[in-house]
């Protein structure tokens, strides 16, 4: 059976960059495994109505977290959610610089050890050909982005090797890192800017925004544009987290198809043989065959 692992840092993370590719393997039969490595406790609410969170204690927001979490999943047709650790074992860790960057608790200080051991145990018990996660800066820089980064690096190296713990070896065949492409992000970069948007209006384009891919290192496309619909409900699940009115929300019919194209850059493995017209692969688990 087909098996795709996906590590995110925070709820929500599995819908933005990855949501689309979600829906599309769940619907296909392939057995989707999504760690979630903490429950977000110190993210912004955005939401009018859920502001009482913020004074209701510090786990309040994680609490309720797990519960837009689990609305998204069943969104997206996930079937095998687990928190890295179990829920609450890491804490969030804030964006970088801020003051919970230091809390013992935060995922971004884990043990590594004790957090590679964590995924070890998912990755042996899942049985993954494709594993998923973020680049070395974590995409944009997040502390707990760039610790989920060495974590499942770490734990890949770690499943394989009979000497380590418990369980039955397994081998990932490829681990793919999550991308936006400059050029997908200079296609809506006019409009976005146009909105008013303040992180847009900083930049005269796509090139000096401090996050994005360029298309030379991408190596692949996932393209779902019929789960786009399904990707937005998740991604309103996420209420406390993303807005309703979020700029991606109301993007023009040119540009909303982009939302069902999913990037990738292939960091460990080999590149398949099912490309699109830019060369770029088209599906996770290509050239593996039948996986068992």
């Amino acid at each position: 059976m087909k098996s795709l692992l996906l590590v995110h840092a925070h709820p929500d993370d599995e819908c933005i960059p990855t949501g689309a590719t979600i829906g599309k393997y769940a619907d296909e039969g392939v057995r989707v495994t999504v760690v979630t490595c903490t429950l977000g406790e110190v993210g912004e609410i955005v939401d009018d109505e859920l502001k009482h969170l913020a004074d209701a204690g510090e786990d309040a927001l994680g609490e309720h977290r797990r519960t837009e979490m689990a609305e998204a999943a069943k969104i997206l047709g996930i079937t095998d959610h687990r928190f890295l650790g179990g829920a609450g074992r890491w804490r969030d860790s804030g964006m970088i610089g801020t003051p919970e960057n230091d809390d013992p608790r935060c995922f971004w200080r884990a043990d590594l050890d004790e957090a590679v051991a964590e995924l070890v145990t998912v990755i042996r018990e899942a049985r993954p050909q494709v594993v998923v996660t973020y680049d070395e800066n974590g995409d944009y820089g997040h502390p707990d982005h760039i610790q989920a980064h060495r974590v499942t690096v770490a734990a890949i190296d770690k499943a394989k090797d009979p000497a380590y713990g418990t369980g039955e070896p397994w081998q990932v065949s490829k681990l793919y890192q999550t991308a936006f492409p400059k050029s997908v992000l200079q296609a809506g970069f006019e409009h976005f800017k146009a909105t008013g948007d303040e992180f847009f209006a900083a930049y005269e384009n796509a090139e000096e925004m401090p996050f994005g891919t360029p298309d030379a290192l991408v190596t692949t496309r996932v393209r779902a544009t019929g789960q786009i619909d399904r990707k937005i409900a998740a991604m309103r699940a996420h209420r406390s987290q993303i807005a309703s009115d979020f700029l991606f929300f109301s993007l023009p019919e040119e540009l909303r198809d982009g939302m069902g194209d999913e990037h990738y850059v292939l960091r460990r493995g080999e590149l398949g043989p099912d490309r699109d017209e830019q060369g770029w692969e088209t599906d996770l688990f290509s050239g593996l065959g039948h996986a068992e």
